[in-house]
């Protein structure tokens, strides 16, 4: 059948439940859980098995810049209230979560989870944080404490400075301290950051910064206290960077604008030997301006905007070529997230250690005895979850549309 023949493709579900634009979504505890924030700062934990809130809070007073995950049960909240929260929130502290959500209108003092960090940080950029795991050899107690599972490991978050909406501040979790700072380049007016990413090789760290003013910058700082380099600037975009990532392959990166273009980096790690001006791998006039939320999938194959035109596009990220269209929300949409598809998704008894020894005598008593109707649909529904490439998408209209394409 010829493709132009074909209806078009419809999320697989919707989820429903905010009340207010969805700015960020992000999937969790290996894609057992689906993390959305709205503009009025509540998170929504959706689970992707039975597609219903496992937990509901306000994280922030106002809206929420962009979320992530530390470990396996750490959610990291960036909101305009000039915060940057750590939360614990496993399995086992769902139970003690709120469950009712915002379009429901809940009390503003619903039930948390336990709060363990807050940096006070610069939010005026609009520009959410960046987090990479801290390439330093650490002390033998924390490095015990992370073997043992009690702790995860110590993370780097990059934010815009707060004093200088130029610059760059780098903090490291969990000693809360600031570990370097990036100085705005007086020499190129950039206007403010607008986008982070950050990585680490060893005790190498690498930088990569989206400006105002369309430039996009690569510093590297090759032993820790040593100055940052900046080892590559270009100016694909004629308006403000809105989002970027980089690779698996960690080699480049891609960035997306306020214009229509869709670009795709080098990732320089060292000072090149030859004083030639590095460029942009690929530069692509999409004729779509305003894309927005960009993320890569985990095999580095393919990545997807969010569009202002109510559009979340998917391209090959090898060619740049569109390869698929969604449209389904009638309204703006802000953030797209990929569900991990390479490493195997742990299950609840891994994110409690002290319980996995005992699942797994249950698990094969249940083979011996034969499950019951009603547990074996919930593993089923729990599997399908977990191994289905979902893509997911956030929008003004406070919905979030899971896609299966892929």
């Amino acid at each position: 059948m010829s493709t132009e023949l074909l209806p078009p493709a419809q999320p697989s579900f919707v989820l429903r439940g905010h009340s207010a634009h969805v700015h960020a979504v992000h999937f969790i505890q290996g894609n057992t859980r689906l993390l959305s924030a709205d503009a009025e700062g509540w998170l929504v934990s959706w689970n992707l098995a039975s597609k219903r809130p496992a937990a509901v809070w306000r994280a922030h007073a106002i809206a929420v810049l962009g979320i992530g995950s530390w470990g396996q049960d750490r959610i990291i909240t960036h909101g305009r209230d000039n915060k940057l929260a750590v939360w614990q929130l496993g399995f086992h502290d769902e139970e003690t979560v709120g469950k009712t959500l915002p379009a429901d209108k809940p009390p503003i003092t619903t039930p948390q989870p336990w709060l363990l960090h807050m940096l006070t940080v610069n939010t005026l950029n609009f520009c959410s944080f960046a987090m990479c795991l801290d390439g330093m050899p650490q002390p033998y107690a924390i490095h015990t404490a992370i073997k043992a599972r009690k702790h995860p490991p110590p993370i780097l978050i990059a934010v815009p400075n707060t004093m200088d909406s130029g610059g760059i501040d780098i903090y490291q979790l969990p000693s809360e301290s600031r570990a370097a700072v990036i100085h705005a380049d007086r020499n190129i007016t950039t206007g403010m950051v607008m986008a982070l990413e950050i990585q680490t090789e060893s005790t190498k760290l690498q930088v990569v910064a989206g400006y105002e003013s369309g430039h996009t910058m690569v510093f590297v700082q090759s032993d820790p206290g040593a100055q940052f380099q900046r080892l590559y600037c270009a100016q694909p975009h004629s308006q403000p960077i809105l989002s970027m990532a980089i690779l698996p392959s960690q080699d480049c990166y891609m960035t997306s604008s306020a214009d229509a273009i869709v670009a795709k980096h080098p990732l320089p790690a060292v000072p090149g030997v030859w004083k030639t001006e590095l460029k942009p791998f690929k530069v692509v006039q999409t004729k779509h301006s305003g894309q927005q939320g960009l993320q890569v999938r985990s095999d580095g194959k393919i990545f997807a905007t969010a569009g202002w035109d109510a559009r979340v596009r998917v391209y090959s990220a090898k060619t740049m070529k569109e390869l698929a269209v969604l449209k389904w929300h009638k309204v703006g949409c802000y953030t797209t997230a990929f569900a991990e598809i390479e490493s195997c998704c742990p299950t609840k008894a891994e994110d409690d250690p002290v319980k996995q020894e005992d699942t797994e005598v249950q698990d094969e008593k249940s083979i011996v005895h034969h499950s019951s109707a009603v547990s074996t649909v919930q593993q089923r529904r729990e599997a399908k979850a977990q191994s289905t490439h979902w893509l997911a998408a956030g929008s003004k209209d406070g919905k979030v549309s899971l896609w299966d394409i892929y």
